[in-house]
């Protein structure tokens, strides 16, 4: 019997991470597309388990739309 390791499959929050730390972030329309999460979810993981994972989420309007980035603390 062979024990080949599987690598885990990023979960919905990796997911959002790596969207908000893109150089232009992301806005909650791609969030949604990409986790199949409602607006009120992905908006609750932004404040709450992102932030306690040490994020620094922060938020811009760019050509009419709000787009989310996260940065390391200081």
């Amino acid at each position: 019997m062979t024990n080949t390791a599987t690598a885990k499959a990023p979960s919905k929050l990796d997911q959002l991470a790596k969207l908000l730390a893109r150089k232009n972030g992301a806005s909650i329309a791609e969030m949604t597309q990409a986790t199949g999460w409602q607006q009120h979810s992905v908006r609750g993981a932004l404040a709450g388990s992102l932030k306690k994972r040490g994020l620094i989420i922060t938020s811009q309007k760019i050509d009419g739309t709000r787009r989310y980035r996260a940065e390391e603390p200081a």
